[in-house]
């Protein structure tokens, strides 16, 4: 995906504020051997962006007074009660050096899950993205996550996960195996399951 921006030479908080009122949305590209740089985006082109999944999660092409450099979004601003984005951060991209992500999770066949469809549980989503490791070249957009075989009670975690190849889990400390996703039977259902079998 490609972002256009322009370099912004004026700054502070007036600049700022007559930018978007002429429908722009002042940023900053940083990171990599270069000093960083204030841009400026188009605001609706930037705010529908946002809104895909994917732009949050991939490596951009930022077009940049014609140049073109790789990077990723690592934060933007929005405004407390009106759909404006008021500033964005994006980080330049080596091809060569690992990165740090948080990827979303796809979650598939929870309604065929033998917890869910034979006991009544419900899957309770512990984990909605998952920090990885890799070479931007490696950068999944999604992980999927697969809940066919989970049975009532039985937790998933992250080293049940298949990720894609060259791309690593980031869990904190070394040896953490944090839980992804569980199905849980309600109470309700349990007590029935249970009269279910004794009869």
């Amino acid at each position: 995906m490609e972002v256009i921006a322009q370099k912004r030479d004026v700054q502070g908080k007036g600049a700022s504020r007559r930018l978007r009122r002429n429908g722009k949305t002042p940023g900053v590209v940083y990171g990599g051997d270069k000093p960083a740089v204030n841009i400026e985006l188009d605001h609706n082109s930037l705010f529908y962006a946002l809104k895909r999944e994917a732009f949050h999660a991939s490596v951009l092409t930022l077009v940049l007074d014609g140049n073109k450099e790789s990077v990723l979004l690592r934060d933007f601003v929005m405004h407390p009660f009106r759909s404006e984005v008021q500033h964005v951060d994006f980080q330049r991209v080596d091809a060569t050096h690992k990165i740090h992500v948080r990827v979303p999770l796809h979650f598939i066949n929870g309604d065929t899950a033998p917890g869910v469809k034979l006991t009544g549980g419900k899957v309770s989503h512990i984990m909605t993205e998952l920090d990885v490791s890799c070479l931007p070249g490696s950068l999944p957009e999604y992980i999927e996550v697969d809940l066919g075989s989970l049975a009532a009670g039985q937790i998933l975690h992250v080293s049940d996960l298949s990720l894609p190849a060259g791309v690593e889990a980031v869990t904190g400390h070394k040896g953490d195996n944090p839980a992804v996703a569980a199905v849980v039977v309600p109470r309700g259902a349990q007590t029935d399951a249970d009269e279910a079998a004794a009869g």
